[in-house]
């Protein structure tokens, strides 16, 4: 009994270090299936979001901005693909079918520039704030792109329709929140957070905006 106890404890440090070399991370997309995401794309997609997936602003967002993919789960991208986005121009793609849209994901997913932060920021804490100051701050600094009911291009905004059921049941407080702190690179989407930025909220007023859109969601 202890020689296998010994034995099992020797083992197990090279089990650790199997499991966790590059050689067991999660395998990379053939060049086929990038080839077919970027033909499906260009087929269904490019015609709203732009070549490359840069988007444009008041019609459709980057898919390809660093800053978006390094928090976009597969799960999150899959299902707005699959689902759309109800009320918006974003309509579903589930026709395309599972393979397809995996296809999609995976040539977006090459285009990454910056480390793959989905999992921590998906597991951050719910948002806790008081809707009413939330109110006061979407209303002054977000609703001019996203539009006065967060129904984004619909009031002829630059951004997103950030306060829509399509949206806001996709994505965690976590999403919303590090969107709003780190903002877009080279989009309209700016930082809202840090000496730099153009309006420096804090976390409790950042969580404030996030109930906030929670709430009106569920109206």
């Amino acid at each position: 009994m202890l020689a296998r106890i010994i034995l099992l404890s020797l083992f197990l440090p090279f089990l650790a270090i199997a499991f966790s070399s590059p050689g067991m991370a999660q395998k990379k997309p053939s060049a086929s299936v990038l080839k077919k995401g970027k033909a499906i794309f260009k087929e269904n997609c490019e015609v709203c979001h732009q070549a490359d997936a840069i988007g444009k602003a008041g019609v459709a967002p980057s898919l390809t901005n660093p800053e978006f993919l390094s928090i976009s789960s597969d799960k999150f991208l899959e299902g707005t693909i699959r689902d759309g986005r109800k009320d918006t121009g974003m309509m579903p793609f589930a026709h395309l079918g599972r393979s397809k849209v995996r296809a999609i994901v995976a040539y977006l997913r090459s285009r990454e520039k910056l480390p793959n932060r989905t999992k921590q920021v998906d597991a951050q804490p719910d948002a806790r704030g008081d809707p009413r100051f939330g109110k006061t701050w979407y209303m002054n600094i977000c609703s001019t792109c996203h539009g006065s009911d967060g129904n984004g291009y619909e009031s002829e905004g630059a951004g997103t329709a950030i306060g829509l059921p399509g949206f806001l049941d996709k994505v965690t407080d976590g999403y919303i929140r590090e969107t709003i702190k780190v903002g877009r690179s080279n989009t309209r989407m700016l930082s809202f957070q840090g000496p730099a930025a153009i309006a420096d909220l804090t976390d409790r007023e950042i969580d404030d905006i996030i109930v906030y859109l929670r709430t009106q969601a569920k109206k």
